[in-house]
């Protein structure tokens, strides 16, 4: 079903909003060039040729697609990667763009959901696959997947029902992107169902669970952790991570814990807001307060007389994960918000503490809650309370972290799912 006329019309007229939007978060105008290009057209030249494709949104979604594109790496097939976000492709290339996939892994942006500009796009990378991480559907990225009989598979699948009604409002269209996709891998019941009440074919969807379970942290990460440990002194600090943090959440979370650091002068708060352009913003928030602030960005360390660190970089989050004794998971105090990914810091055993908005993950953390395994504040001084009675009380901070390793370990083995379903399609004659 080809997508309808007024898609690509309004698509045109946003088209220099969107331009100007680029130029306008763009560090310098080389990146600026770059991403339009990318965006926009002439598109890079492919490494490789009917590669796997992986499209996936950003940071979160990239993180949980990690394994799987590891496992085909490691087996020898070329990988492309295409983000909508600019940290989501920073993270992709911190994992892959190492010496060993050099030549099997390229990361682009996704160009814009034109249909000119996605089909020139196929023509040009000719991918044997298509697979959109968890809920990235484009009507025309889908629509060309059939035209050039690429196989388009939806996995680790999830739908919150606010976005379910989104779609719902659009119906024409949604009905025929779900027609486009050859099969829906769900993460729960829930996603399941909202998928065939929006028209998704029954024969074509099923749950497989969610491959986040099975996310590892790489051990370099664990390993530079250790090291900083020793070089910037930590060994007597007690370490709370603000984790993909939204505006306000850092200036509300750093006021709250404020008399705690002054008090404590053995607490030190690491922050990694959630987009690189608000780094800026939030050192000044900080310097407000004011706290003592060092930034990763400078080149500078924990110094003794540290109060707060900003994590300024991209690509490093299960570093700060791996030096914390417990963390805060951004995206959930804020409004609307809908919460980041709590899983990987349970995957070090790190105690974990959100607010009540977390729809993105909705399944995931009604399990977690009741299974005891995450703390849940609904509101900023609650979140602060909880943070630092996991520093205080070592025991109960334990407790929480081996329930969420047994939660971790019950749902673990979607992964191998997903390899078994994509292994199906890989091999059939290749489209191109």
């Amino acid at each position: 079903m080809a997508t309808p006329f007024w898609y690509n019309a309004a698509l045109s007229l946003i088209k220099p909003l969107y331009q100007w939007k680029i130029r306008k978060r763009a560090l310098n105008a080389e990146q600026c060039q770059q991403e339009c290009l990318e965006r926009f057209g002439p598109f890079q030249a492919p490494k490789n040729r009917h590669a796997i494709w992986f499209h996936v949104v950003s940071v979160g979604e990239t993180n949980a697609a990690q394994p799987l594109i590891e496992h085909y790496l490691r087996l020898g097939h070329a990988v492309l990667v295409t983000n909508t976000t600019k940290t989501g492709q920073a993270r992709a290339k911190a994992l892959f763009s190492t010496a060993a996939y050099a030549s099997l892994f390229q990361a682009v942006y996704l160009p814009a959901d034109q249909k000119s500009l996605v089909q020139a796009f196929y023509q040009k990378y000719q991918p044997k696959l298509l697979l959109l991480m968890e809920t990235e559907i484009w009507p025309n990225l889908i629509d060309q997947a059939k035209h050039f009989n690429v196989p388009c598979l939806l996995i680790n699948a999830r739908l919150s029902e606010k976005s379910a009604q989104g779609y719902a409002k659009v119906a024409a269209l949604t009905h025929g992107m779900l027609s486009g996709i050859d099969r829906l891998l769900a993460q729960d019941q829930a996603t399941l169902q909202r998928y065939l009440e929006l028209g998704m074919a029954p024969d074509k969807a099923q749950i497989l669970g969610s491959i986040k379970f099975d996310i590892q942290a790489p051990e370099s990460f664990i390993q530079q952790a250790e090291v900083l440990k020793q070089q910037w002194n930590l060994s007597k600090r007690q370490v709370i991570t603000l984790a993909s943090t939204h505006a306000p959440e850092e200036q509300k979370l750093l006021s709250a814990l404020k008399p705690y650091l002054v008090d404590h002068p053995e607490l030190l708060i690491i922050i990694v807001p959630r987009h690189p352009e608000r780094f800026d913003a939030v050192f000044q928030l900080a310097q407000d307060l004011p706290l003592t602030t060092q930034r990763r960005s400078l080149g500078q360390r924990i110094e003794a007389e540290s109060q707060v660190y900003l994590a300024d970089s991209m690509g490093e989050m299960w570093l700060w994960y791996a030096l914390s004794c417990v963390c805060f998971v951004g995206g959930s105090l804020n409004e609307p918000g809908g919460g980041h990914n709590i899983l990987e810091p349970m995957a070090l055993n790190i105690p974990t503490v959100i607010g009540p908005n977390y729809f993105n993950f909705q399944t995931i953390v009604d399990e977690l809650i009741k299974a005891d395994a995450i703390l849940l504040g609904q509101e900023v001084n609650q979140v602060a309370a909880q943070l630092i009675q996991c520093v205080q009380q070592p025991e109960q901070a334990q407790r929480l972290s081996e329930h969420a390793a047994a939660i971790m370990q019950k749902n673990s083995g979607s992964l191998q799912k997903h390899i078994q379903v994509i292994d199906e399609y890989l091999a059939k004659k290749p489209a191109f």
